[in-house]
């Protein structure tokens, strides 16, 4: 037999953010904790507002069920002693199961003798067991936590009511003050208390309350009335997915109404007005049929259509409020000149261990005209770039973005149109922020992009240079995201970056502009380039079709740590892995990179010996390698891998007829010299060892 059961906590109004992930954390935990109990459970439904958690479950086991297992313990020869007795080590083993030597039993196991013991442990019943979720609710973890009254326990609000009803059976335990009970609250204004007789009254009884405790419900609901809103004035609606998530999670009886601002504030760039409504007061936005936005904004309250004028008043009047404030802020920034903010960003910290906002646009501006030529930009297209990287952080010294700073870059493009400058050198402004979260839009522009690549790699040298360095889940200056962005952009551009010659160079030009500002970067020049091949292999596992672990392993090695290299040399490795021969040619190819390893002089002259040859086999390799070597550097990598299978015969005699490790020196480094050269042909992929063939 099996019975529903709910299990809700009551709180006081929790942020949004933080309610989906909530009832999630709830769901996963009393699932365990039922898995762990050896309950057997039919479907749970969750349910979450801004003032509750609950789990209705449903096709609970009235018990436990009961177990029997059969344990092995020690030897017989280690549990019996010289007379006989039963020794320590048996006693505590049955002791530990809650037995007795009596229970004791001996079976053979590959020729040995074992004790072991059969224990069956009756299932309780489940009344008995769920008082259990006491701790279930109290080991939850919250983003923030807040205590209370005089205790010491720590929650994400505090706790006003517990409900958890077997069926119709009251299971008793206690929060801090709060004893489990039968009655829930409706809507905090127009709802009462109410009492439940049973687990599965629950959602209907709240609803005549004015809770719609079914978050699907909830924003189900929220939809319609907006798209029926919509239809009715022929507006177009961006239901946005987040900002519908967090209303719906704002709110417990929802009610969408509509309101309006005056018109001149349309003359204030939409983004700003987007921002004012969607990012600060949590409104909708509505266009017209030409998709030209309205002085329209949709809201959602907590409640019903009572007095909903009086709402609809108050929401125009606090909005009104922000457009004048975002009005007077566009006009008096156009009172000063893009130069007059750059020459404030001289007092404008980046980090107090770094230096100021000004040094870093220096560095930035370097390292931008670097790679824009490294990249191929035209002449035209490196003027507006280094336009661009002398101005690109004049906006944080604007009134707006001091006022919304989820504007910085949209409002420095705005105002640089406004000033003249050129669209290209405007939208790069705008653009140097992508992506601004793991998986956001990249810029679209060549210049845009490679002072994005320059900002973000400017920010991570600076903060690994003074040993500001991510370590597990602490990255306070979001440098993860940042080099994963430069990964995606690179990957977009189909840029060669290779990390640790670049590295190198740079540091090398912003010495010579006495950029660096006392900055060394070289200091964790390899933690670098380790840190930027681990957001690579982030970008491969977050690939849909993402190549085998081995060949990610095997490519992250490749010698230029570059991350288009990389991403190439996976593709040519997974499109192969398949062939008769790939297994040959990696094995062959691998025994090559073992003995190279063996090489100990200065590997700077590679030039092998014809005259030292002794057999045919070597002259043969030799001869395909040469013919080989020239290309090595500009091939496509798709050439290098069929240089590799096509030498694989040649290696497989090579090995066949040649000791490599002769005792003569000079032969041996001869020899050593020809594998070398193969290697670097084969490190132009990566390091192959890395690969699994069977």
């Amino acid at each position: 037999m099996t019975k529903p059961f709910l299990l809700e906590i009551g709180l006081e109004e929790m942020p949004a953010h933080v309610v989906m992930p909530s009832i999630q954390q709830l769901e996963k935990r009393v699932r365990a904790f039922l898995t762990e109990q050896h309950l057997e459970f039919g479907a749970l439904k969750t349910y979450a507002t801004p003032r509750r958690l609950a789990i209705l479950i449903e096709d609970l086991a009235e018990k436990q069920a009961d177990i029997h297992e059969e344990a092995k313990g020690p030897a017989k020869k280690i549990a019996l002693d010289a007379e006989g007795n039963w020794s320590k080590a048996a006693q505590g083993f049955v002791r530990g199961k809650g037995l007795t030597t009596d229970d004791i039993t001996f079976k053979a196991l590959k020729g040995v003798e074992y004790v072991y013991v059969e224990k069956s442990i009756i299932g309780q019943p489940v009344a008995e067991i769920l008082p259990g979720l006491k701790d279930v609710l109290m080991a939850m973890t919250f983003p923030t936590r807040m205590h209370w009254a005089d205790y010491d326990f720590e929650y994400i609000r505090p706790i006003h009511w517990v409900i958890a009803l077997l069926d119709n059976q009251l299971i008793d335990f206690s929060l801090l003050n709060v004893t489990t009970g039968r009655t829930t609250q409706g809507h905090r204004f127009l709802g009462q208390p109410v009492t439940l007789d049973r687990a599965t009254d629950y959602e209907a009884a709240l609803e005549a309350q004015f809770v719609i405790a079914d978050e699907v419900k909830r924003q189900a609901k929220i939809k319609m009335q907006i798209e029926a809103m919509a239809t009715a004035n022929q507006w177009q609606v961006d239901l946005d997915a987040d900002l519908l998530e967090e209303v719906t999670n704002l709110v417990e009886w929802p009610t969408a109404f509509y309101g309006q601002f005056t018109p001149k504030y349309l003359e204030i760039p939409e983004e700003v007005l987007i921002t004012s409504m969607k990012d600060n007061q949590r409104y909708f936005y509505a266009r017209n049929q030409s998709g030209d936005l309205l002085p329209i904004f949709i809201g959602v309250r907590n409640g019903n259509e009572q007095h909903l004028d009086n709402v609809i008043a108050g929401n125009e009047k606090v909005l009104t409020a922000r457009l004048e404030d975002a009005d007077f802020f566009y006009q008096e920034d156009q009172k000063q000149s893009i130069a007059d903010y750059v020459e404030q960003l001289a007092n404008v910290s980046f980090h107090d261990k770094i230096g100021s906002m000004a040094e870093k646009m220096q560095r930035v501006g370097i390292i931008a005209q670097f790679l824009g030529q490294k990249f191929g930009l035209s002449t035209t297209e490196l003027t507006d770039l280094q336009r661009a990287s002398d101005i690109y952080k004049f906006d944080l010294v604007t009134g707006m973005v001091g006022e919304f700073p989820e504007l910085q870059g949209v409002m420095g493009e705005k105002y640089a149109l406004l000033e003249g400058e050129t669209p290209a050198v405007a939208t790069a402004i705008r653009e140097h922020y992508m992506p601004i979260s793991a998986e956001g839009a990249l810029p679209t522009t060549k210049v845009g992009a490679v002072l994005a690549i320059a900002d973000k790699f400017d920010s991570i040298a600076d903060f690994f240079a003074v040993g500001m360095i991510p370590s597990g889940s602490n990255d306070p200056y979001a440098l993860r995201r940042q080099a994963y962005g430069i990964v995606r952009i690179l990957a977009a551009q189909d840029w060669h970056f290779p990390m640790a010659t670049y590295q190198t160079e740079l540091t090398t030009a912003i010495k010579d502009k006495q950029a660096g500002f006392k900055l060394d970067w070289l200091k964790n020049r390899q933690a670098i380039g380790e840190f930027l091949t681990d957001r690579v292999r982030q970008r491969f596992n977050g690939l849909q079709r993402k190549p085998r672990r081995d060949i990610i392993d095997a490519v992250l090695k490749n010698q230029k740590q570059d991350p288009i290299t990389m991403f190439q040399a996976a593709d040519v490795l997974d499109q192969h892995k398949a062939d008769t021969d790939f297994k040959a040619t990696i094995e062959a190819v691998t025994r090559v990179l073992r003995l190279a390893e063996k090489a100990d002089f200065d590997q700077t002259d590679l030039t092998v010996d014809p005259a030292l040859f002794e057999n045919q086999a070597e002259k043969d390799l030799y001869v395909a390698v040469e013919a080989l070597r020239g290309q090595v550097a500009n091939n496509p990598l798709e050439a290098n891998y069929a240089a590799l299978q096509n030498l694989r015969p040649l290696i497989e005699a090579y090995f066949e007829a040649t000791m490599v490790m002769a005792d003569d020196l000079t032969v041996r480094n001869n020899r050593l010299k020809q594998l070398l050269i193969i290697a670097r042909i084969a490190f132009s992929l990566g390091d192959l060892n890395e690969l699994i063939v069977k």
